[in-house]
């Protein structure tokens, strides 16, 4: 599949099978990561892969899981994702211009993981100050957000929008992502 359509077809993923990912393919991801642009080239950023499943269990309790939906869009019991990476900023490094940094790495986590079949969720409602407890992060790291991972349970399906852009379930509970039209983004 080439690059444009990969990213045409990745969605959000909030519903995972159990099925655990090998720790070199969360490695990879990091790696394609690393490889983004970095304002000023400070490469700032640094990962905390969580996999095993207590800790997994634990950070989940401290995200939230689709706001607009809510509950709808929390996974169930045995839907859980099977792995986390942490985004820290290393403030010894730079407090300033990582916004951008965060935004490219996670991009390419998401397309990498998707190329191997892993579906992810970016998380940024999340309970800082319990996380940093929880993985033990030194205090000169920001944790900017945490990405969930796992093979996908479910196939949320992307469409034009009709005049609102909330997402919503079906009476199926297929999740549906309303997308701007390309004619309403180019001004």
């Amino acid at each position: 599949m080439d690059i444009y359509e990969l990213i045409k077809k990745r969605r959000t993923i909030r519903k995972f099978k159990q099925i655990p990912i090998k720790r070199a393919m969360l490695e990879k991801f990091i790696d394609a990561a690393h490889y983004a642009p970095s304002g000023n080239n400070l490469q700032p950023l640094k990962y905390k892969i969580v996999d095993d499943h207590e800790t997994v269990e634990k950070v989940f309790e401290y995200v939230k899981w689709a706001g607009s939906i809510y509950p709808a869009g929390n996974p169930g019991e045995n839907e859980h994702p099977v792995a986390f990476i942490a985004i820290l900023v290393d403030t010894r490094i730079t407090t300033v211009i990582y916004e951008l940094d965060v935004g490219s790495a996670s991009e390419n986590i998401f397309l990498t993981a998707l190329e191997e079949g892993i579906g992810t969720c970016w998380m940024g409602a999340i309970d800082r100050k319990k996380i940093i407890e929880i993985l033990e992060i030194p205090e000169y790291f920001l944790l900017n957000t945490v990405i969930a991972l796992g093979y996908p349970a479910e196939a949320p399906i992307m469409e034009p929008s009709t005049g609102s852009v909330k997402y919503y379930k079906d009476e199926n509970g297929v999740l549906h992502v309303p997308k701007r039209s390309l004619s309403e983004i180019i001004i």
